[in-house]
């Protein structure tokens, strides 16, 4: 469920209280029924305001599903890739699985604490063309970028494998969604291990040391 502490973390900090109560309301219904079956009616209700409040602050229903998902998808990634990126170029972390298992569990810290919004980007991203535009204007060119330069790094260091470095982010990429989206959406009882086991199958599969 959404509360006062996410809405804090993720959103700005000057929005009404009315603001503040739709969103919330809005982040729990779209997270529990989808943004196709959930009407503005029904989070008014459940904010506690009137329908016309919503849109006095948001024009459309999907402009309301995009100022919740916008701010997720800034601070979902960025902030790591972006703050620690010198701290891989100098080698803070002597490995690209160090460098990976540090993302990996830094971001699942992220996820843990705003479920909800997650669980609202993957159900309705494949929608919504507007979605996947914005996902690729906030993380794609801002992470994008730094990601080469790390997977460059690793590769000078002889550490993984010479494919093209968007190759790389690719398939390590796809799956660690493909580990999230499992263990937040489908599978929630899965245990470190599995994380452990996500990381070791991507160093198999990377590293120079496992080519024939």
């Amino acid at each position: 469920m959404a509360d006062q502490n996410m809405i804090e973390e993720l959103f700005d900090s000057e929005m009404t209280e009315k603001q503040q109560k739709i969103i919330v309301a809005a982040i729990n219904m779209f997270a529990e029924k989808g943004f196709a079956s959930t009407s503005t009616n029904e989070i008014a209700k459940k904010a506690g305001v009137a329908e016309g409040t919503i849109f006095r602050h948001w024009k459309t229903k999907k402009d309301l599903l995009m100022s919740i998902v916008s701010p997720m998808m800034v601070k979902m990634l960025a902030p790591f890739i972006i703050k620690d990126l010198n701290k891989v170029l100098d080698q803070e972390y002597a490995s690209f699985e160090e460098f990976l298992r540090a993302m990996i569990q830094n971001r699942q810290e992220f996820l843990e604490k705003n479920m909800p919004v997650i669980q609202i980007l993957l159900q309705e991203i494949p929608f919504h063309p507007e979605l996947r535009e914005r996902f690729i204007e906030h993380v794609g060119k801002k992470v994008f970028a730094r990601l080469v330069s790390i997977v460059e790094h690793y590769q000078a260091k002889g550490q993984l494998i010479d494919l093209p470095a968007p190759t790389v982010i690719r398939l390590a990429a796809s799956t660690i969604v493909g580990y999230f989206a499992t263990k937040y959406v489908i599978a929630p009882e899965l245990d470190d291990k599995e994380l452990e086991r996500t990381i070791q199958f991507l160093m198999k599969g990377l590293s120079v040391e496992n080519i024939i």
